[in-house]
């Protein structure tokens, strides 16, 4: 940080059509942090909202000191909404939260307090959640089983929005689709301590809900993109590799055998569907190893070109370097 007084604590609010909710959650964000020591800045960033709350938003932005208004062109989702509000955040700390009135934020200090135990990211956990048992209880609990099962990542409530952050971990970190769910375990590939803590939880007072059972299928696609990038985001060939290379073997297996069936025991196989089935697995195999030695390369130059290493360094102790050994720690780190 090159500000003469860093922020200590920005929240990230992403909005859509919360008008009424908007100015309780200001003040409520103002009541919780005012007591504390803490520089903190209010982030909201509303998501091509349609009822007004763009025109608020910007109202009490100039109004406010503390508050910083982000006004995307048109609805792009919660993911995006949330990655253009890390954009702008300037916090030492960066917690998240919904803007329905849902997330409590007098829950901010304690979260904010448990990060500083040496903690990268601080889950917030709806504990008694304030939803409706059958269409979000239940599917939520399900995902949240399978999500810390696939992840690696053992969590109660992915869902929960309420979230700290170190600066430096969402800085790595690039979202896409409704990844913003699997922050955790994103945050857990670039090597982050992570922790749980139960937090308040109310039902909602405006408006709709935004969420339904329509994003099972796009949570799922993005599930497999996480277990992918925790798995082999530095080594794709051996996930392709291993699979392509089963596949040509059990084709040339099956292509060894009909050879033999054609040429020893003189039987007609032009007909058979193994004959298919071996070019395919073979044909499928040399594919798979194409697409294993692409996506190498694809790694490689996506590392190389941003100058991203393999690995993240969380501290160097002792010793006596050198100020070009410092030099290159600052950049890998």
């Amino acid at each position: 940080m090159l500000n003469k007084h860093p922020i200590n604590v920005s929240i990230v609010v992403p909005l859509y059509n919360e008008v009424e909710s908007l100015p309780r959650l200001i003040a409520a964000i103002e009541a919780s942090l005012k007591p504390t020591d803490l520089r903190y800045e209010i982030v909201c960033v509303d998501d091509g909202s349609r009822d007004g709350t763009a025109a608020l938003l910007k109202q009490l932005a100039i109004e406010r000191d503390d508050l910083r208004a982000v006004l995307l062109r048109r609805n792009y989702g919660q993911t995006p909404a949330m990655a253009a509000g890390f954009k702008v955040a300037q916090g030492q700390v960066i917690i998240t939260m919904d803007g329905d009135l849902q997330n409590d934020p007098a829950d901010i200090p304690a979260l904010y307090a448990k990060l500083q135990e040496g903690y990268d990211l601080v889950s917030g956990w709806r504990k008694n959640r304030q939803d409706d048992a059958l269409t979000r209880l239940l599917p939520s609990k399900i995902a949240n089983g399978i999500i810390s099962r696939v992840t690696g990542v053992k969590l109660n409530d992915y869902g929960c929005s309420l979230k700290a952050y170190r600066s430096e971990i969402v800085e790595d970190m690039n979202l896409y689709g409704e990844l913003h769910r699997f922050l955790p375990a994103l945050a857990f590939i670039e090597g982050a301590h992570i922790i749980e803590v139960p937090v308040n939880h109310y039902a909602r007072q405006f408006g709709q809900s935004k969420y339904g059972l329509g994003r099972t299928f796009r949570v799922v696609m993005d599930l497999m993109t996480v277990f992918f990038m925790k798995k082999f985001l530095t080594k794709p060939m051996h996930v392709f590799g291993m699979f392509g290379f089963a596949s040509m073997s059990l084709g040339i297996i099956l292509g060894v055998y009909l050879t033999i069936v054609k040429l020893v025991l003189d039987q007609d196989i032009g007909n058979r569907p193994l004959l298919t089935l071996a070019m395919l697995l073979f044909l499928g195999g040399l594919q798979l190893l194409s697409f294993g030695l692409i996506s190498e390369l694809l790694m490689r130059t996506y590392h190389e070109s941003q100058g991203r290493p393999i690995y993240r360094i969380r501290e160097v102790v002792g010793g006596d370097r050198s100020s070009e050994t410092s030099d290159r720690t600052e950049i890998l780190s």
